[in-house]
C-alpha cells in the first residue's frame, strides 16, 4: 500500500510540474532576431531606395510578452530630388537603437499574430548636403510569427502607426524641429527626403520588414 501511494504521489507531482513547465511557455526563454526592410520607389525622374537591418536580442517576460532592443543600420538614397532647384542625388547613412515590446496570440497551431510597441532612435547624417539627422518616435506596428520548429520562426510585421519628432542641423548652423504623427503608415523615400529637407516630417523607418527569430 505505502509503494502504491509513493508511485501515486510521484505520479501527481511529475503531472503538475509538467503542467506548470507548459503554462509556463517560453516565460525565460531568449530569442535573437534580424529584420530586414526594403522598399523602392519611383515618381518621374526620381528613384528611391530604403534599406534596414535590425539586429534585436529580448527574453520573454510571461509566457506570451517579450522585450528585447535592436541596434542596427538605416540606408535611404534618392536620386534627382529638387533641391533648391537643382537635381540632387542624397545618401543618408544612419544608426537605429530600438527598444520594443510584443505581445502574443495563438491564431492556429504554430501560427502566431503579435502586437509590437517600439521607440526608434535614429541618429546620422545625409552625406551631399552634410545635412545631420537626429529622429526618435513611437510607433505600434502588427505583426506574424509562423514557428518550424519550437526553436526557429519566420516572422513579418507592418508599421501601423508612427510618430516621430525629427531634428535637422544644416552644414550653415541653421536647425529644424518637425513632429509627425500618421496611422496606417505608406513609406515614401522621396517624401521622406523631402519631409527631412523642408520640414514636413515622416518617419524614416521602413514600414514593412521581416526577419527569422532563434528562442534558445
Amino acid at each position: 500500500m505505502k509503494k502504491l501511494l509513493l508511485v501515486a504521489g510521484l505520479a501527481f507531482f511529475g503531472l503538475t510540474a509538467q503542467a506548470q513547465e507548459q503554462s509556463k511557455g517560453l516565460q525565460g526563454a531568449w530569442f535573437a532576431t534580424s529584420q530586414f526592410g526594403y522598399q523602392q520607389t519611383k515618381s518621374g525622374d526620381v528613384k528611391s531606395t530604403n534599406l534596414m537591418v535590425l539586429p534585436i536580442v529580448g527574453t520573454f517576460v510571461t509566457p506570451t510578452v517579450a522585450v528585447g532592443a535592436g541596434i542596427g543600420y538605416l540606408n535611404v538614397k534618392a536620386d534627382n530630388v529638387d533641391v533648391g532647384g537643382s537635381p540632387v542625388d542624397l545618401n543618408s547613412k544612419l544608426y537605429v537603437i530600438q527598444p520594443l515590446a510584443r505581445k502574443y496570440w495563438n491564431v492556429a497551431g504554430n501560427f502566431y499574430f503579435f502586437g509590437q510597441v517600439a521607440t526608434p532612435i535614429i541618429t546620422g547624417k545625409e552625406e551631399t548636403t552634410n545635412l545631420k539627422i537626429n529622429q526618435f518616435g513611437a510607433t505600434m506596428s502588427g505583426g506574424f510569427d509562423f514557428f518550424v520548429t519550437k526553436n526557429f520562426s519566420v516572422e513579418f510585421s507592418y508599421n501601423l502607426v508612427n510618430f516621430s519628432q525629427t531634428t535637422l542641423k544644416y552644414d550653415g548652423g541653421g536647425k529644424t524641429t518637425v513632429t509627425d504623427f500618421s496611422i496606417a503608415h505608406v513609406a515614401n523615400v522621396e517624401s521622406a527626403y523631402n519631409n527631412a529637407l523642408y520640414g514636413s516630417g515622416g518617419s524614416l523607418t521602413t514600414p514593412l520588414s521581416f526577419g527569422f527569430k532563434f528562442v534558445f
